[in-house]
């Protein structure tokens, strides 16, 4: 059945390695905890003895100070800028401290209340009156019943009143249902219920936190993958995997990889590999957009000209991914292509400066 499933839950995606931590792991579990402390940390960054594969590729002292964090009554707080795998972390810590990564709210200006913590069955509202039987539990409210993780995506997202239902489930581990009376009308948090919420650092003054919130969040930070060869061996598994998904038959060439992720990184950084100043682009030249355009690549060689793609089709696929932001970023793609990439050594690369007019505009 998960075949036909596009992406399925870490849970799922990595069952096996789950239970085989689970099999192997003696060490002391905070309270409500699926694993011990050293058990998840090894299914996050890997453990080679045990046939685990690293999942997240970042600073492993990262991943210490959230699960720590997660292991009290705070709340973790992970910012960056977009594409640096925090939803990807906050999933894999989901999903090896409490055993599902879905208990999950999409912030956004729409966002409501009931969005996060319940709503109601009206069918069964107008015929009985507020029951626990017609109250439908959101995230929130099922987490803290059930003593789960809740992860909050893009929470700077939603508007400032909307994220401060979180304050008291975060200080007093309690969640009142007003509609109620007796014992279900406050739901007290359970060993093993909190939050990891998720902002970039470019939506900030979007809808700032209140200081009431910050205080109950550990904030740690996701930065980009440091050196190039870690990020290329990144993009080349992921590509891989979504390709093999898509139905091509052959994977991508490395050496056209090495091209992307190159040109990624300076456009990222403003500064070539040999220390020249170069145009850097407004918009987010990320590793999850390096993957994404890696995989269009291999999709437009495969199923047009049946080959893995070179880089001359890196050139159209990098048009909407640098163009998305300001348009001032196509003619400083534009730039790149023609000064930096003309004086490169190798196949791709020259193929690369000859496609450049296939840019837009």
């Amino acid at each position: 059945m998960n075949d036909h499933v596009q992406r399925p839950p870490a849970e799922v995606r990595h069952a096996g390695e789950l239970a085989r931590l689970r099999e192997n792991d003696d060490g002391d579990r905070p309270p409500g905890w699926a694993l011990s402390l050293r058990a998840a940390r090894s299914f996050v960054i890997g453990d080679e003895k045990l046939g685990i594969s690293r999942k997240f590729v970042g600073d492993p002292s990262l991943v210490d100070r959230a699960l720590v964090t997660l292991a009290t009554s705070r709340g973790l707080m992970l910012v960056g800028e977009p594409g640096t795998a925090k939803s990807l972390l906050s999933e894999l810590l989901a999903a090896a401290v409490s055993g599902t990564s879905t208990l999950t709210v999409q912030g956004g200006a729409s966002t409501t209340e009931d969005q996060i913590k319940y709503s109601w069955n009206y069918a069964l509202l107008v015929a009985e009156g507020p029951s626990a039987r017609s109250l439908v539990p959101a995230p929130l409210l099922r987490g803290m019943a059930e003593g789960r993780v809740v992860r909050f995506e893009e929470i700077t997202r939603c508007p400032l009143e909307v994220q401060d239902c979180l304050l008291s489930p975060l200080s007093d581990r309690v969640l009142a249902v007003p509609e109620l009376t007796g014992p279900e009308s406050m739901v007290f948090a359970k060993e093993g219920f909190t939050v990891i919420a998720t902002a970039n650092t470019r939506d900030r003054g979007v809808n700032e936190m209140s200081a009431a919130l910050k205080r109950r969040f550990n904030f740690e930070t996701v930065f980009p993958i440091p050196d190039l060869d870690t990020e290329l061996a990144l993009v080349e598994a992921e590509a891989t995997a979504l390709l093999r998904r898509s139905g091509v038959g052959a994977p991508p060439r490395r050496d056209v990889l090495e091209v992307l992720v190159t040109a990624f990184r300076e456009l990222r950084e403003g500064r070539t590999g040999r220390g020249d100043a170069t145009d850097r682009l407004s918009g987010v030249m990320s590793t999850a957009e390096a993957v994404s355009v890696a995989h269009a690549v291999g999709l437009r060689g495969w199923f047009l000209r049946g080959e893995p793609g070179t880089a001359a089709d890196l050139v159209s696929c990098l048009a909407g991914t640098a163009a998305k932001d300001d348009p001032e970023d196509l003619a400083k793609l534009r730039r790149y292509l023609e000064q930096q990439a003309g004086g490169r050594h190798g196949d791709q690369w020259r193929a690369l400066y000859e496609a450049r007019h296939l840019l837009p505009g």
